[in-house]
């Protein structure tokens, strides 16, 4: 087979990823990435124990080198990144990104740490895979912003699955052609469609585990040899073709300053256990009631909102009012509002069973309506709006221009701690426990990859 011009976005990228050296990574990236997992691993830790997780683990076979974070023995390297990613996403408590959106942390961290484990890579191989995989699933989310959801795929999943191949490819130590090759396989293993949000379905928990499993099986065909499109990209019948209907972007924002500019540094830690676009929602309503309003003496809630959210959060609008299940409610602007409203909070004890069918959450709720903004400026920022009209005629009104834990707002490294003790004490982990892997932490990536700690 005759060589190949480094011309493609694929081989651009492979480049680019090859020339990043776990040494040459700078102290803030290095920060970032410590804290992604710190917050992965919490949140594996506090969805343990529930039903869907459960579910991952009965429907696979054990046995292998890989930890599945909080679990008792040992998987396959995709295996365990599949549990893994699934536990980690499974509450919409991870990171997001504002500009795609994104979930970068569930699908990085838990391919690398198994494809680490798999093949005993040390931790600057882990450093420089998960930071070559979490900068490369930013960049990858603005290069046809908002195209992919609209198209009704998911794009943590869909991109999340090449973010996945690049950093396993780069934690295997793959050659420029084998990650070629693994980038190129990885466009038909992507998939992910948004259906879930019809009645609450589960498929949406899966998605980044899946995108984890289907990143290092793609790395470790390109190892093999298995030839894939070097054109995956942007090829006429390549991913954006196919996920986002669209064959031209901003490929540049993909491939320039990569390993120089650093777009990861602007991930945000969620501050509350759902969906990235109701975060601001949440403040608002917060801070509504910090004003001593109670739910009784609303008549109505108006919402300014993007356009882009209104299939996600907002329509149908009954359903979103009255939400199937606390999975749902997680994808609901008014219950958001309406729970933050009268518990006081949205953190994983706010989206329950109970509070999904609690009446003084559902009669709030259904008095929440939106009207969109043309001028909002998703993707780039996530905002929220509130309008709050009393029965008395008074008026109240509150704005969230960015969402909290990201750039223009973030939490420090105080609070992501504080974050993953409580994560852990949900989970079942004591505070011993959870110290013990705090402790490792800024050592993590100077040894050997070794979660045996985390087995449980």
């Amino acid at each position: 087979m005759s060589a190949l011009p480094a011309s493609s976005v694929a081989e651009l990228l492979a480049e680019r990823a090859a020339s990043l050296r776990g040494e040459a990574i700078p102290p803030d990236v290095r920060r970032r990435t410590e804290e992604l997992l710190i917050d992965v691993v919490g949140l594996c830790i506090a969805a343990r124990r529930t039903d869907y997780v459960q579910a991952v683990i009965g429907a696979v076979d054990a046995g292998g080198d890989c930890t599945a974070v909080g679990h008792p023995g040992a998987y396959g390297a995709e295996t365990a990144a599949m549990i893994n990613g699934t536990a980690a996403h499974g509450e919409d408590f991870d990171d997001t990104f504002e500009g795609g959106p994104v979930h970068s942390g569930a699908v990085i961290i838990p391919a690398v740490l198994a494809v680490c484990e798999r093949f005993r890579r040390g931790g600057s191989d882990a450093l420089a895979g998960m930071v070559v995989g979490i900068e490369a699933l930013c960049r990858l989310s603005m290069v046809v912003p908002k195209a992919i959801h609209k198209a009704g795929f998911h794009p943590t999943s869909v991109l999340g699955t090449m973010g996945a191949t690049l950093a396993a490819a780069r934690a295997m130590g793959l050659d420029h052609r084998q990650t070629v090759d693994a980038l190129g396989n990885a466009g038909s293993l992507a998939s992910g469609v948004i259906e879930y949000l019809a009645e609450g379905a589960w498929t949406k928990r899966l998605h980044p585990g899946w995108a984890a499993r289907a990143g290092i099986a793609a790395a470790r065909l390109g190892k093999s040899g298995f030839f894939g499109p070097r054109t995956v990209l942007e090829g006429t019948h390549g991913l954006f073709h196919g996920f986002a209907h669209a064959t031209e972007g901003d490929f540049g924002v993909l491939t320039e300053d990569f390993g120089t500019r650093w777009y990861m540094e602007s991930i945000t830690f969620k501050p509350y256990a759902t969906g990235t676009m109701n975060q601001p929602y949440v403040d608002c309503a917060l801070r509504l009631k910090m004003r001593g309003v109670q739910p009784e003496d609303v008549r109505e809630i108006l919402c300014e909102t993007a356009e882009g959210y209104v299939h996600r959060l907002w329509d149908p609008l009954p359903s979103k009012h009255r939400p199937a299940n606390a999975y749902a409610g997680k994808f609901s602007a008014p219950f958001n509002i309406a729970v933050a409203f009268v518990t006081g909070g949205a953190g994983l004890s706010a989206f329950t069973e109970t509070n999904v069918n609690d009446p003084r959450i559902l009669t709030l709720a259904a008095k929440v309506r939106y009207v969109v903004d043309p001028d909002n400026p998703y993707p780039k920022a996530y905002t929220g709006h509130i309008r709050a009209t009393l029965h008395d005629g008074t008026v109240l009104e509150e704005r969230q221009p960015h969402i909290r834990g990201g750039a223009r707002e973030p939490l420090s490294r105080a609070d992501i701690e504080s974050k993953f003790r409580g994560n852990c004490e949900y989970g079942g982990w004591t505070a011993g426990e959870a110290q013990r892997f705090l402790d490792s932490v800024p050592g993590f990536f100077d040894a050997p990859v070794d979660l045996r700690l985390l087995r449980g």
